[in-house]
């Protein structure tokens, strides 16, 4: 299926790919305490509306 070559650079791509995300996630940390301040009203909001939506889906589907 895939040679050992295309299993290396898979792998070796997963780690480089890894390591980059957490470097970008920590410089860019502080800037999102900053700009997305109380963003967790808005998840709550919408988990809310979609435990809702399955509420009334099961009401009406009795």
């Amino acid at each position: 299926m895939f040679s050992q070559g295309q299993w290396i650079f898979a792998g070796l791509f997963l780690v480089a790919f890894i390591i980059a995300a957490i470097f970008v996630y920590r410089r860019d940390s502080g800037l999102h305490k900053q700009v997305y301040k109380g963003s967790y009203r808005v998840l709550i909001a919408f988990l809310l509306f979609v435990a809702a939506l399955f509420i009334i889906k099961i009401y009406l589907k009795h």
